[in-house]
Formats: structure tokens, C-alpha cells, sequence
């Protein structure tokens, strides 16, 4: 068991279905540095000394006028780069800016590791005979040896699956090495590579609303790598995710939101911040309203894919803990002391408490009705859920957990175990 339960009170797209894909649009926001052009000198009265003035003056004017041209189109070349993050690590809003180059820039850096998945399944059908069918979704790799993230629904029930490149390059012999039990991840092998392009990670936990985005992914599942502009519009939802048809529905938590206009084959497509680097994985889009895209953060798949990589196990770090995300009105009902963190706590009663016995929380001494604020040295609820920051750990690894307790706070250690279904 590991449930994070935002509510109804702590989230605003809990109630709208959601379709399984996702993609990005929104008008950019750009700026342009100038450099100031030097000033010409006063106006001196009629001497020789105040012509060769006055001519010095020009020429500095003029270089002036020269050293802010360069400066432009260099500033049209280069995204803006100015501090991103506070002391403690947090996304400020003083973000790496869109120039109207570089996206493009941006853009050649990320496709070339985003990749099309054409997936090949079964329907069933009356007295048990269907056909073929086929699906098509995005991922991207993350290794030089062929690994590669999408989303489950992706890949599920595939009896085969093949992998198109950004440069038309087709491999067929792929694996599903296995999927989070806890999201909609999959991870994939391109078996016998070993000089493939890869994304480059970010952190999800230093993003913030307003931050501009861009999205890639294969558009209906025939537009390969098609790219599109929008801002992060939220962070920390929950949605209810299915297919068109309403089935094979999931719920997913600490969501991150866009004003995507989503497309079907954009499943498992890169968000990237100003820097190229990936920070959300696109999942899904509202039915309800347009500009509803969700994204799951790109931290919370980092523990099982090194555990996947290093150790060549398809195991998902938990706590063993459920927890309601604390709000205000979350805190106000439950009079809890702080207005952000996770309220250990169960609402059914059929699971014999918040907290599972004999699992890593409970071993290392956490209660129902503890209030757990930090996950390390990071503040739970101002950089993701328990789920999302736990899930940057392998299994075995050792955290740090600070909770409130009778109103004192404690700092346990949790050694984090497989999640077992």
C-alpha cells in the first residue's frame, strides 16, 4: 500500500476524466535584451578641441550601436540565462527565458533521443476471437544502450512493439522490462545498442507555475516529434486517467499541469524546461476543458530506472504509508499544525490503518496521525507528494523522514523496501 489521497477538497481535476495522452501549445512570452547605445557627449561652443570631441564622441556612438547589434542577435541565438533556483534549491520564477530562436535550439536537442512506439496487441471479441490491433505512443531514451521510458498504458497488453527513431531508424527487437506499480511507467529495452542519443534528466522538484514548457511527442500518433510552447499551470494535481472509451481507468496523483492541447500518441512524450532538460512525462488531457494537459514529474521515476540500470531489477522503492496531502482545508479540518506536508491517515478502515504493518514506515516507528513534513533535506508538498519524492530512491536506501508528533517534531530513518502488489 502506498496511497497518496489529495481529496476532494485539495484538488480541482480529480473529478474530470482524462484520456491517455498529452502534447503542448500556448503563446510564448519572449524577451529580448538590448544593450544601451552610449550616449553622445555634450555640446561644447566652437573650438577645434570640441570638434575632435564631438568626432570621438561619434566613433563611440557608433561602436556602441555595433557592440548592441551583436549583443541582440546573440540574445536572439541564445536562450536568456538568469538565476533560476533559491538557496534551498526551489524555482524562483527568474526562469531560463524563450527567445524566438531558441526553441528551435532547444528542440534539436531533444528529439533526436525521442522516440515513436507503435504497440501490437489483442482484442477480444464474441466467443473469444478478436484481431490484431495496433497503438501508437512517444518515449524517450535515457540510455546509450537502449533503455526507454513511456507511459504503461502505452505498452499494455503488447505482444509486440517496435520503436521508430527521430531519424527514421525502426527497432524491432525491444523488450518490456517492467512498469511502476505505483504510476503509468513503463520502461523498454532496445536490445543490441550501444551509441543511442539521449534526454537529459532535470529535477521536477524546482519547477513552478508559470515556468515556460515545451512538449514533444508523436501527435496523433503520425506527427513525429511535434513540438509545442506552454507554461507549467499547475502543480500537485489529481485526475482520473482513461482510455476514450472510459476504460482501464487510474488514478494518478501530484500531477503536473499545463495548457497542452493534447493529441492521442503523445503518451509518454518529453516536457522540458528553457534548459532542454526533461521534468515531466506527458500522460494525459482533461475531456472536460481545453488546456488541461497533466504531466507526470520526471522524479518520479529516477529510483527505479538506476535500479533498473545498475542492479537489472524491476523493483519500485515504497514507504508503506497512506496519507492525505495536507492544504489548508485539509489542515483547518484535521487541526493539524502546518498548513503543507502529508497527514498520515486512512479513510478505510478495511485496510487496518494508515500505516502497513511490519513495512518500512512502520518498522522505522511512523504512526497514524503523524504529520510528515520532509522527505530529506526536501519540503514534502512544496517539491512533490511522499510518492513522487520517494520514488527518486532505490530500494534498500535509507531516508531521512522529518514528522510532528504531539506537536514535536522527530526524524526517524525508513529503509525503503520493494513495493509488492
Amino acid at each position: 500500500m502506498e496511497s497518496g489521497n489529495s481529496n476532494s477538497l485539495s484538488t480541482d481535476a480529480s473529478t474530470n476524466n482524462a484520456t491517455d495522452w498529452r502534447n503542448y501549445r500556448s503563446p510564448s512570452q519572449n524577451t529580448q535584451n538590448t544593450t544601451p547605445v552610449a550616449g553622445a557627449p555634450r555640446r561644447r561652443s566652437g573650438s577645434g578641441t570640441a570638434i575632435g570631441i564631438a568626432i570621438f564622441g561619434l566613433l563611440i556612438g557608433v561602436a556602441g550601436c555595433i557592440i548592441g547589434a551583436v549583443a541582440l542577435i546573440k540574445s536572439l541565438q541564445e536562450p536568456t540565462v538568469v538565476s533560476t533556483t533559491s538557496s534551498e534549491g526551489y524555482y524562483t520564477g527568474n526562469s531560463t527565458e524563450f527567445e524566438s530562436t531558441s526553441i528551435a535550439s532547444i528542440a534539436s536537442k531533444v528529439t533526436p533521443a525521442v522516440v515513436s512506439i507503435v504497440s501490437e496487441g489483442y482484442s477480444s471479441g464474441y466467443y473469444g476471437m478478436g484481431g490484431v490491433t495496433q497503438s501508437a505512443g512517444t518515449g524517450m531514451i535515457v540510455s546509450k544502450d537502449g533503455y526507454v521510458i513511456t507511459n504503461k498504458h502505452v505498452v499494455d497488453g503488447s505482444r509486440k512493439i517496435q520503436i521508430i527513431t527521430d531519424e527514421g531508424d525502426t527497432y524491432d527487437d525491444v523488450k518490456l522490462i517492467g512498469a511502476d506499480p505505483l504510476n503509468d511507467v513503463a520502461y523498454l529495452k532496445i536490445n543490441g545498442v550501444d551509441d543511442l542519443p539521449t534526454i537529459s534528466l532535470g529535477d521536477s522538484k524546482t519547477i513552478s507555475v508559470g515556468q515556460p514548457v515545451l512538449a514533444i511527442g508523436n501527435a496523433l500518433g503520425a506527427y513525429q516529434n511535434s513540438v509545442t510552447q506552454g507554461i507549467i499551470s499547475g502543480t500537485g494535481r489529481s485526475v482520473q486517467a482513461g482510455d476514450s472509451s472510459g476504460n482501464n481507468v487510474e488514478y494518478l496523483t501530484d500531477m503536473i499541469q499545463t495548457d497542452a492541447a493534447i493529441n492521442p500518441g503523445n503518451s509518454g512524450g518529453p516536457l522540458v524546461n528553457a534548459a532542454g532538460d526533461v521534468i515531466g512525462i506527458n500522460t494525459a488531457t482533461s475531456t472536460s476543458a481545453e488546456g488541461l494537459g497533466f504531466a507526470i514529474p520526471i522524479s518520479a521515476v529516477k529510483g527505479m530506472l538506476k535500479r533498473i540500470r545498475e542492479d537489472d531489477k524491476v523493483e519500485r522503492a515504497y514507504i508503506g504509508i497512506s496519507y492525505l496531502t495536507i492544504t489548508p482545508e485539509v489542515a483547518k479540518e484535521y487541526k493539524l499544525p502546518v498548513k503543507q506536508g502529508a497527514y498520515v491517515y486512512s479513510e478505510s478502515s478495511s485496510r487496518g490503518g494508515a500505516v502497513v504493518k511490519d513495512g518500512p514506515a512502520d518498522r522505522a516507528g511512523i504512526k497514524d496521525k503523524d504529520v510528515i513534513t520532509k522527505i530529506g533535506n526536501i519540503e514534502v508538498g512544496h517539491a512533490g507528494s511522499i510518492s513522487t519524492l520517494v520514488g527518486e530512491y532505490k530500494v534498500g536506501e535509507t531516508i531521512q523522514v522529518t514528522l510532528i508528533r504531539d506537536g514535536k517534531e522527530k526524524v526517524v530513518n525508513v529503509t525503503l523496501e520493494a513495493y509488492d502488489n
